[in-house]
């Protein structure tokens, strides 16, 4: 089939496809075979018309436009906003759904005790009625894109159908859209294969709602025949499959397969002041500074950081023996509430224009608002919901996980080069959490193995924790917890074995990172933001061999001295709080890993027990 016929198809060609039942025809390969799969969708869904999504500008244009006359878009006012839209979702749908997220892998020891498990023909026989007819009296978006440059050596290829003109709009921002992937497609590139549906079939006449839900949602991921399947949501990652499913929870079963990884982490370049260029990746929960590291301002005179990515990265093993990294991703999909001038002057800056703001306040001059992004909020807005709305009210304006969705392209410290195929060669990675207690601001892995074990840990404290006592510890190890498409066990296995095919001299180096640390009086012990590159320029000249590491129970530390301190408000006793180790806070941390890891019923790699039985081993000596 040529590339040319498959825009010359008839709009009408769904009514025509075989209705047999889903799923049971065999696929082929090429055009042949994604023309096949659509026709599939198309007779269950049921749409009145097919539109195969080219990415160009005029189409894109035209889907804004038609999503303003809908309602779905209010368009912002041009002078202080350009070629931007806000949406508001319905308040039942307004964040990731992951009670509702299945992995349904054929075998339950699979998808281990951290995902929800559904087996997979139990869950095609509950789905395939929702998505029977969902799609009736709206049009079917055919989406090919790119994670990763079109035909890049680090990059994979999917396809969306989708009924939801925003998700449309999105993915063209956050991916890369259009005939060139079809043409990878018809050179025989694999795919994956992802449907989604906001579930809102309409009657003949019938008018669809500014935004289209339904109030029985899943999101079911079927990591042998690297499928998604999405119903019932039109928001966020549960509409754009190229992002969290695909890009992290189907990308982490490929990379399983093929030797990679795909990782919920940042990716920058570090420039110091003689011009040397550093790569870092690093991995943190949700609320823990991961966007403002990405766009990151030094105080540090002579420091430069320029971002590659703020949400994902694929790392693949080179023949170098060193750990290669892209960003799959080709727009920024960042929560708005405390993004402002004084926590991320970067992120406000690429916001200028070309922005899809979703649940956001708007102001009465069309521009748009959220908390954080001043320190003062307008005298009156109009709330995420559509109410008028006054500070006296008391209740937030935007919606707390308020989003915008832009072009990477816009950042103004965006690196030259963010979208080589090629990516970049690492150099550290960092894992972080929120931790009020026992974390020191910054610890180096002894090794590979080591640095895993430090990922395979990472959590946040509760509120409990605030109160200066261990407390109960929110697990979320490399900030992979809600995105890893397999057995978390099996994962930190594979971490290991990746670590056996770089070179042990040009391996990144690992490290833990805590800008959260609280002293006895409660106040943060360290001042974060930009004061962040003081910590990174330790951790280069760790890499560098420019100043020691000095051993400690939990790993390699700081001298006081090499730490670059100058100019902000830490004092000595401030330093020693935050590298102070309690061995007794530490066992019972350790004991809280001990539970954590049983829960995997015997499968976490036996190097893993190791390290813990050597951390115990080294704080009962300390």
């Amino acid at each position: 089939m040529a590339l040319a016929d498959i825009f010359t198809r008839p709009a009408d060609s769904a009514a025509t496809a075989s209705p047999r039942a889903f799923g049971m025809r065999p696929l082929g390969t090429g055009l042949e075979g994604l023309t096949a799969w659509v026709d599939d969708i198309a007779a269950l869904t049921q749409p009145d018309r097919i539109h195969w999504v080219d990415g160009s500008r005029a189409e894109n244009d035209a889907l804004l436009r038609q999503m303003v006359e809908d309602g779905t878009l209010i368009k912002l006012n041009p002078e202080w906003r350009p070629g931007s839209y806000l949406a508001r979702s319905h308040p039942s749908d307004v964040a990731r759904t992951e009670a509702r997220t299945f992995i349904a892998s054929e075998r339950e020891e699979d998808a281990g005790p951290t995902n929800n498990w559904a087996a997979p023909d139990d869950i095609r026989s509950t789905i395939t009625p929702l998505f029977a007819g969902s799609m009736k009296g709206r049009t079917m978006y055919v989406v090919p894109f790119s994670m990763g440059a079109v035909g890049g050596p680090l990059s994979h290829i999917g396809v969306q159908i989708t009924d939801s003109p925003y998700a449309v709009a999105s993915i063209e921002v956050m991916t890369r859209v259009g005939t060139d992937v079809l043409r990878e497609i018809a050179g025989g590139a694999p795919w994956v294969k992802t449907v989604h549906s906001v579930g809102a079939p309409l009657e003949p006449g019938q008018k669809s709602d500014a935004w289209p839900c339904n109030d029985e949602k899943y999101i079911v991921h079927f990591p042998e025949t690297l499928e998604v399947w999405s119903y019932g949501s039109g928001y966020g990652g549960n509409a754009i499959l190229a992002k969290k499913c695909f890009a992290l929870r189907i990308a982490s079963v490929i990379g399983r397969d093929e030797g990679w990884l795909a990782e919920h982490m940042l990716l920058i370049r570090v420039i110091d002041p003689a011009g040397r260029r550093y790569h870092v990746a690093a991995a943190f929960p949700s609320a823990c500074g991961k966007t403002n590291l990405a766009m990151l301002k030094p105080t540090i005179p002579g420091w430069r950081v320029e971002t590659l990515g703020d949400d994902i990265a694929w790392l693949r093993p080179g023949e170098d023996g060193r750990l290669w990294a892209i960003n799959p991703e080709a727009g920024f999909f960042g929560v708005a509430p405390g993004t402002g001038e004084s926590t991320n002057q970067t992120a406000v800056e690429t916001l200028w224009g070309n922005t899809i703001f979703t649940n956001v306040a708007l102001r009465p001059d069309g521009d748009v608002w959220w908390e954080g992004l001043t320190d003062e909020a307008p005298a009156e807005l109009t709330d995420w919901q559509g109410n008028p709305w006054t500070p006296a009210m008391g209740r937030p304006a935007a919606h707390p996980n308020s989003r915008f969705t832009v072009s990477a392209a816009q950042c103004p410290q965006i690196a030259a080069d963010w979208d080589s195929p090629e990516g970049v060669p690492l150099d550290a990675i960092l894992f972080g959490g929120r931790r009020a207690t026992n974390v020191p601001l910054v610890v180096e892995a002894t090794d590979w193995t080591h640095g895993v074990f430090l990922g395979s840990t990472i959590s946040s404290e509760r509120t409990a924790a605030a109160e200066g006592t261990v407390g109960e510890l929110r697990r979320d190890p490399f900030a992979m917890l809600p995105f890893c498409g397999y057995n978390m066990a099996d994962y930190f296995g594979h971490w290991l074995k990746i670590g056996q095919k770089l070179r042990f001299d040009r391996a990144p180096r690992v490290f833990q990172v805590n800008w959260f640390r609280k002293g006895s009086d409660g106040r943060f012990l360290w001042p974060g933001f930009g004061d962040n590159a003081r910590v990174i320029d330790w951790i280069i000249r760790r890499i560098e061999g420019e100043v020691p590491g000095i051993d400690s129970a939990i790993g390699r530390l700081p001298r006081a001295e090499d730490l670059d301190i100058e100019g902000i408000a830490v004092t000595d006793a401030d330093m020693a709080e935050l590298f102070a180790i309690d061995p007794a806070s530490w066992l019972r941390e350790a004991d809280l890993t001990e539970e954590f890891f049983q829960t995997f019923e015997g499968r976490v790699p036996a190097p893993l027990w190791a390290e813990l039985a050597a951390l115990r081993y080294r704080l009962q000596r300390a």
